[in-house]
């Protein structure tokens, strides 16, 4: 890789269950604040699991125009609102002359159900004539991209990746290779997600994969505790601008951190559970680390899938112990899951965001209910409480339904 095609971070936004915007998402992060609560966004009394961690206090209109808004899914409202802040942040202004290489790379793990789902009730109980006309532009997965190109006039390259919950960072992964290639100069890139509705629960509640904890929701989502049940359903979107080195030069601009390597492999193995052993998530670490120049004796955070899941946390643990060999118990890991819930297609994006943010502080935020050990999951996953440490290499892990990982390496930035 040449020094001019280097993929740095220059601007980031958040939407999540723990704040709207960046700071107060981290501020809460860092503090072990839950952002996991009974629903609101439906009535759930008829459901055998009533918590999720929603996006609280959400008005799309504090970044969208009134017209537009009412004519995007919420989880594109999300990739927009965040994009906005991003955007904001990295001080780079949209014109006539750079228009065409500034583009978007927002992934979903699935995009818009919830319209999906009401227009067919509408269909159902009102008939035809009375069913949306745009509900198929207003759903479909790619809108996220395309409402963020729309609304602020990029006209690069826009692209979707639909990767279940690794989508977040196959999203970095299309961003890098195509800022390396010069397709680009910038990328809005991230992952977003609304999808809390009956339909979800009730179904991955049949497939034992959510926490039935509704008593108390806020010590619910407990990635490696011995006494996890699943994970809880989530919210919200993430988005950075990541631009070439060369590009950001020009602009004199502040850089976070570099996306130094990215990989991808596939488990082939089961449509829901990971494969065991751990063996295909390993070499998506290393590689991941091969293509960004890096040993794993460098790495010194793990911003960890840890969905909270029996099978999830079990076998990632391994593929740790196999990647990092010796140095695996040295290094701290943790889950964001733990307060924010499983974002699902913005999971790898909000993990990204969390690897920036310690290098950025030198912080690593905590995995919260963390009480019980799990002899399975026997690493340091920094129980409950963060903690300072100087941090100049994170790597995020994202592994999805269909055996589909995905490792992205992020490192503090050296001129």
């Amino acid at each position: 890789m040449t020094d001019d095609n280097r993929v740095v971070v220059t601007g980031l936004g958040a939407v999540t269950p723990v704040g709207i915007g960046v700071e107060e998402t981290w501020r809460n992060l860092t503090s072990g604040v839950s952002g996991v609560g009974p629903i609101t966004l439906f009535d759930p009394s008829e459901l055998e699991v009533r918590i999720a961690a929603e996006v609280k206090a959400f008005e799309p209109r504090d970044f969208i125009e009134p017209k537009a808004a009412r004519r995007m899914s919420r989880f594109a409202q999300f990739s927009v609102a965040a994009a906005s802040q991003a955007l904001e942040d990295s001080g780079l202004e949209i014109t006539a002359d750079n228009a065409w290489d500034v583009g978007a790379a927002i992934a979903t793990g699935g995009g818009g159900y919830g319209d999906t789902a009401a227009e067919t009730e509408v269909l159902l109980t009102r008939g035809a004539d009375r069913v949306s006309p745009l509900l198929v532009p207003t759903m479909i997965a790619n809108m996220a991209s395309c409402q963020v190109s729309i609304t602020f006039g990029l006209k690069g390259p826009v692209q979707t990746n639909v990767a279940a919950c690794a989508a977040g960072i196959y999203a970095f992964s299309d961003a890098f290779h195509t800022l390396r290639r010069g397709d680009a100069m910038a990328l809005l890139c991230g992952g977003t997600e609304s999808a809390i509705l009956p339909l979800s629960f009730i179904s991955l509640n049949r497939l034992g994969a959510l926490s039935r904890r509704n008593d108390e929701p806020a010590r619910a989502s407990r990635p490696f505790d011995k006494e996890r049940d699943g994970f809880v359903f989530g919210e919200g979107a993430v988005v950075m601008m990541l631009e070439r080195l060369d590009h950001a030069r020009r602009r004199d601009t502040r850089i976070y951190a570099e996306l130094a390597g990215v990989a991808h492999t596939s488990d082939a193995f089961h449509i829901t559970a990971p494969e065991p052993s751990g063996e295909s998530a390993a070499r998506c670490m290393t590689r991941a680390l091969g293509t960004a120049g890096l040993s794993a004796d460098e790495v010194e955070y793990v911003c960890a899938h840890g969905t909270g899941t029996p099978l999830n946390d079990a076998s990632e643990t391994r593929a740790i112990k196999r990647a990092l060999g010796d140095r695996a118990g040295r290094v701290p890991i943790s889950s964001p899951k733990s307060m924010v819930g499983h974002l699902l297609g913005a999971a790898g994006a909000l993990s990204g965001l969390v690897c920036v943010l310690t290098i950025r502080d030198g912080v690593i935020p905590p995995t919260i209910n963390l009480d019980t050990p799990d002899p399975e999951c026997d690493l340091d996953y920094v129980p409950n409480v963060a903690r300072e440490q100087r941090v100049r290499t994170a790597v995020a892990n994202g592994f999805g339904f269909g055996g589909q990982n995905a490792v992205a390496a992020f490192r503090a930035f050296e001129d």
